[in-house]
């Protein structure tokens, strides 16, 4: 599975209205921390085990910064990551400090 890029055209669609949870990824090019979550994330992304159980999404906040307004409260710090199921906000992670571990973690819980 790819990671799929939100912008506010296609954020209801692939955000709101996905049939399976989703992880939004918020990120920006100069944001070290994100830069060295992403690989990892797009590895998480492809790891077959989710496949049709999850979808791994990702704004760049530099060039969508409102989708970060979008959803409430709106995304402030880089990263963070939102977590949605049936189209609402269930979870929250973010800070510098973040490991790919707890992201993981909130997406094995979400699948149950």
């Amino acid at each position: 599975m790819a990671v799929i890029e939100i912008t506010k055209e296609n954020f209801d669609e692939e955000v709101k209205n996905s049939p399976v949870p989703v992880v939004l990824d918020f990120w920006g090019p100069k944001c070290g921390p994100c830069m060295a979550l992403m690989p990892k994330y797009h590895a998480l992304a492809e790891n077959q085990k989710y496949a049709g159980k999850f979808k791994f999404c990702s704004v760049d906040t530099s060039k969508n910064r409102r989708v970060a307004m979008m959803v409430s409260p709106a995304v402030m710090a880089q990263p963070t990551f939102l977590f949605f199921k049936n189209g609402a906000e269930v979870a929250r992670l973010g800070g510098s400090n973040l490991a790919i571990e707890k992201i993981s973690a909130k997406i094995e819980e979400l699948c149950l």
